[in-house]
């Protein structure tokens, strides 16, 4: 199983708000993947991390099961964003697209030099902890070995989330 989590808070080239850029990044991701079949989350409204004045965020995560070698995924998401409208400045700075490889069939990648998998920072971000609870309620992290429920109840207290919509 393969985890991508899908976020925004700027409008950009595929919507007027947050919410039509994730709608769309699921159809395009679905269509560079050959209609492969994909379960969307619930979407929830998130706070920026770190803390900031920035607009909200919409997030949630896809599944779905593929060959695609890990090093092409990331090439086919880091074109989407660049078709979204994403210019990279600044780290965690607002964005029209953000599509992150959490996790790629629980395996563990260290020695990329474009990647790290599982996401070091996943299991501390509630805005991919609690929509992918809500599709895989039973996923264990791969290098930790906790649950989704273990990884929630450790998360720190300043994580605004609710459902959207």
């Amino acid at each position: 199983m393969i985890i991508i989590s899908v976020g925004s808070n700027l409008p950009g080239a595929w919507g007027d708000n947050p919410y039509e850029m994730c709608q769309k990044a699921f159809y395009y991701l679905g269509k560079k993947l050959n209609d492969t079949s994909m379960v969307v989350s619930p979407m929830y409204q998130t706070t920026p991390i770190p803390p900031s004045s920035q607009p909200l965020y919409i997030n949630g995560v896809i599944l779905f099961d593929s060959q695609i070698p890990c090093e092409d995924l990331l090439s086919i998401l880091n074109d989407l964003e660049d078709k979204a409208g994403r210019i990279r400045q600044k780290i965690n700075e607002s964005r029209p697209l953000d599509l992150d490889i959490i996790a790629y069939h629980d395996k563990i990648i260290k020695d990329s030099s474009r990647l790290i998998v599982p996401h070091p920072r996943a299991h501390l971000r509630a805005f991919v902890l609690y929509p992918l609870r809500d599709v895989l309620p039973n996923w264990v992290h791969p290098e930790s070995k906790k649950s989704l429920d273990e990884l929630i109840s450790e998360l720190p207290p300043d994580q605004g989330i609710e459902p959207y919509i």
